[in-house]
């Protein structure tokens, strides 16, 4: 199981650039769907890595779903060449999404974001119809499972 609350208070402690997108993004706005991971966009600046890589090293991440021995190193210049890793750590699985099909990368997604507080600090989560064009853009069934939910969610917010 993931320990939501330790990894987004190691991001936030180490002052990592990040929002929520994902399973705890429409669990935020009121899905009644669980999540196993968290998945986080994350900023790409050099100095925002630096603080991510950082802030992750004491949890051993490591590739989710590789093979046991497979060399992995989470490292700046890993992230860096790489874009999203599926990661699983020793508190929980964490997704790092450098950028997502249909919101694309953290400066173009922090605009349409919300502020909400989790387990006592403030966050920043995708609002409701940017997480709904994500998840249909993403075409996954699971995605395209929530869809419907979110979309009632929404109507119930307006309405």
């Amino acid at each position: 199981m993931t320990d939501f609350e330790e990894l987004i208070h190691r991001l936030h402690r180490s002052g990592v650039d990040f929002l929520i997108v994902g399973g705890l993004a429409a669990t935020i706005h009121g899905s009644a769907r669980l999540t196993q991971d968290l998945d986080i966009v994350y900023s790409r600046s050099a100095e925002n890595i630096g603080r991510l890589v950082d802030a992750l090293a004491p949890l051993a991440p490591y590739l989710r779903g590789a093979p046991e021995g497979l060399p992995f190193r989470l490292d700046a210049e890993t992230v860096r060449s790489g874009l999203n890793f599926t990661l699983q750590t020793r508190v929980g699985a964490l997704d790092l999404l450098g950028e997502i099909t249909g919101g694309g990368n953290y400066a173009a997604l922090h605009r349409h974001t919300i502020t909400v507080v989790l387990f006592g600090v403030p966050v920043a989560a995708l609002d409701l119809d940017t997480l709904i064009r994500v998840k249909r853009a993403a075409g996954r069934p699971k995605d395209l499972e929530v869809i419907a939910e979110l979309e009632a969610l929404r109507e119930e917010q307006r309405g």
